[in-house]
């Protein structure tokens, strides 16, 4: 997942700011390691393969009704809001990146609990880093009036937090305040700055509300909570490699506190995405060992919204437990009703049931708690295009690509808009720059399909079967029966059902399996899937 170190800047340091005092600048952030690739999200709103399900983050399409909200509409209600920046690393060899990122995600995700408060989702919020923007045109951008940044040095045991609350509109300093602890007090230091942010925008903003608490998610031990940092680390990006490492880190962190639930819930996604990366032969194991974990973080954190939104997501992929998926989703929603990443998950929920309309609201909140959220635009335009409405979708893919030029599954989504515009000549190229194998060369067989051109798409259908066949049997499912060959589409989508493809999640509301509707085979299939038929 992060391959390397980069050259860092050199460590600036300087005398704390006090309060009251104008902030005139923003300091330059250290530059992130570098990552090796973008594969299946995880937590954050990272663009996945929604249409093979191969994450966390994946949707599809299906024709249906209804009236949809507007790309980015908002409530014309006034809330308050903060975003969480990255905290800069300061420590002497610049190693601490992960311990940083850390800090600052836990204080955002206890502000996300404080009922009245807008808190920027962490993907929009990280999306700055290594930037060195105007707080003014980070407040903008994310539609927030205030920002909470600040500096971590790790010496040995010893911890130094700067943290400060910015006014975007004037620079103006809220409360800045600088902590000087021993790792085993880190958990007091974030509940403390999470409630100084609470206190700050009480005066101005919020006369009532109640300070968060980090009780439902923070472990008593230094040493896993550093684990559970590093495995969230090499997570998140979603390579082969991170996944592996991802999953050393947090099985030392559960080894340490049995009872951390958000290293269980971290586990388990770490493990079933590792499953997905290697393919059915050595996955069984790491399934069952994913559903372990699911279970565990619900036991040890039945009030850990992460828990159950992990557990909903297992069980649609391992047991196709839609009942059992909106139970657990139904509980995060209550315990997180802020988390953009629970919205997203509910709305892929509904996209697999086929209600779309309802899907479209889901990711929309998602995207105005999260609005850089480069994955849930992408899962919203599927969601469009599976409406009919391509104009929007092409809409919401193109904001998308403004935000992560280049981005495949951005570029693939796009093609697929082409092709159902009747436009096969568009999508080609498109189809041709998508970086996962299956599906470049499953969209260059049904582009050049319905260009007329025969031959080339057979010649990249046995090319998808060959490369793979053997892990990605649903793409061939798909594009044999865009070619109106029934027979091999359900021949390769009863492989896929057998060893369990993720993508099979998506025959309901996949348009390429349009022609196999109406067969009672089809239905069968729905009904074993645990679908709705209708």
């Amino acid at each position: 997942m992060l391959s390397a170190l980069s050259s860092f800047a050199s460590e600036l340091e300087r005398a704390p700011p006090t309060a009251g005092r104008v902030h005139t600048r923003r300091r330059s952030r250290v530059p992130a390691w570098i990552a090796a690739a973008i594969g299946i999200a995880v937590a954050g709103a990272t663009a996945g393969a929604w249409w093979l399900g191969r994450g966390k983050h994946n949707a599809a399409i299906r024709s249906s009704s209804g009236a949809v909200p507007a790309i980015g509409e908002r409530a014309t209600a006034v809330t308050p809001a903060i975003a969480v920046l990255p905290f800069a690393d300061m420590s002497p060899r610049k190693d601490q990146e992960y311990f940083a990122d850390g800090i600052a995600e836990e204080i955002l995700n206890a502000l996300a609990q404080v009922e009245g408060l807008h808190v920027t989702g962490r993907t929009s919020s990280f999306a700055f880093k290594g930037r060195n923007e105007d707080l003014r045109t980070i407040g903008k951008r994310l539609n927030v009036s205030t920002v909470l940044e600040g500096s971590v040095r790790k010496e040995g045991q010893r911890v130094r937090i700067t943290a400060e609350i910015v006014n975007v509109a004037d620079g103006y300093r809220l409360w800045s305040k600088t902590f000087d602890r021993e790792h085993k007090g880190i958990f007091a230091v974030q509940e403390e700055i999470a409630r100084a942010v609470v206190q700050a925008l009480q005066v101005k903003l919020l006369p009532g509300m109640h300070p968060p608490s980090m009780e439902s998610s923070a472990t008593s031990h230094p040493e896993a909570h550093s684990q559970f940092l590093i495995g969230e680390y090499f997570l998140r990006p979603g390579t082969t490699e991170g996944y592996r490492r991802a999953i050393v880190a947090l099985e030392k962190a559960v080894a340490i506190d049995p009872a951390y639930a958000p290293a269980w819930a971290r586990l388990a996604t770490a493990m079933r995405n590792l499953a997905i990366a290697e393919g059915n032969e050595k996955g069984e194991d790491l399934r069952r060992r994913a559903r372990e974990a699911a279970e565990k973080s619900c036991e040890v954190g039945p009030s850990n919204g992460l828990a159950y939104t992990t557990r909903a997501w297992i069980r649609t992929l391992d047991e196709w437990d839609w009942a059992g998926a909106k139970a657990d989703i139904d509980r995060a929603v209550a315990i997180s009703p802020g988390d953009a990443e629970v919205h997203n998950t509910y709305g892929i929920w509904l996209q697999k049931q086929g209600r779309l309309a309802e899907a479209v609201a889901q990711v929309q909140t998602a995207i105005e708690l999260d609005p850089v959220g480069v994955g849930f635009r992408i899962n919203l335009a599927a969601y469009l295009t599976e409406l009919g409405d391509l104009g929007r979708a092409r809409e919401a893919l193109g904001r998308a690509l403004e935000m992560s030029p280049s981005n495949s599954f951005a570029e693939y989504n796009l093609a697929v808009v082409e092709l159902l515009d009747s436009r096969p000549a568009a999508a080609l190229p498109n189809f041709e720059r998508t970086a996962d194998a299956a599906l470049r060369l499953g969209g260059i067989a049904v582009a050049q399909h319905a260009l007329g051109h025969g031959p080339e798409s057979e010649v990249a259908l046995e090319d998808l079967v060959a490369r793979a066949g053997r892990y990605a049997p649903y793409e061939v499912a798909r594009v044999q029966s865009w070619r109106g060959d029934r027979e091999r589409a359900f021949e390769w989508l009863e492989r896929a059902y057998a060893q369990r493809d993720p993508s099979m999640r998506n025959i309901k509301i996949d348009p390429f399996l349009r022609g196999l509707h109406g067969d009672a085979r089809f239905t069968a299939l729905l009904r074993r899937m645990k679908l709705p038929t209708d």
